[in-house]
């Protein structure tokens, strides 16, 4: 499997299992966050208080409320897929605490105003074994990837500037 460039994360062990994590469907991958904001939400929320805004983040969660579950169901998978949407745009101009926060929200209203997990739904194979990893990991490595996860979803046209090494060095103003 082909490595993605990550940008959160620098623990090997970590960037391999955020790489597990990426080979997932995209329903498993809806299952494995609703799972993990579960486990471990309230403390993923305090984890950077002062880096999200929930003025920002507030709208796009509350956004699926009036979708019908099908409706919901769908734009949470276009976020997933970065697919061109308007949820997934929205999405993708949010920053990585903010994008962390819907994500929690989400997880948060599943079940109540958002569709909620299939009665039927097990976690099993490579869906329990990354859950199971995940809890088992340190706190931050736990944030990291997460946060990874999080900006590795939603479409956006904004892209990276080209690094150093391809433009050469400017002169400072």
């Amino acid at each position: 499997m082909a490595s993605e460039r990550t940008t959160e994360i620098n623990e090997k062990s970590t960037n391999d299992l955020f790489q597990r994590y990426q080979a997932l469907s995209v329903d498993d991958k809806l299952a494995l966050l609703y799972y993990l904001y579960e486990a471990m939400g309230d403390s993923i929320t305090p984890a950077a208080p002062e880096a999200a805004d929930p003025e920002l983040a507030e709208p796009l969660v509350k956004g699926l409320f009036n979708l019908s579950e099908d409706e919901q169901l769908e734009a949470m998978r276009s976020v997933v897929r970065k697919e061109h949407s308007d949820t997934s745009e929205r999405y993708g101009g949010l920053s990585a605490n903010n994008q962390l926060l819907v994500w929690y929200g989400w997880a948060q209203a599943m079940g109540k105003q958002i569709v909620g997990m299939p009665s039927d739904y097990q976690a099993e194979g490579p869906v329990s074994e990354i859950l199971s990893a995940i809890k088992g990991m340190e706190f931050q490595s736990q944030i990291s990837l997460l946060r990874e996860a999080a900006t590795q979803m939603g479409f956006s046209n904004v892209t990276a500037p080209p690094p150093l090494a391809e433009t050469g060095v400017t002169d400072s103003l």
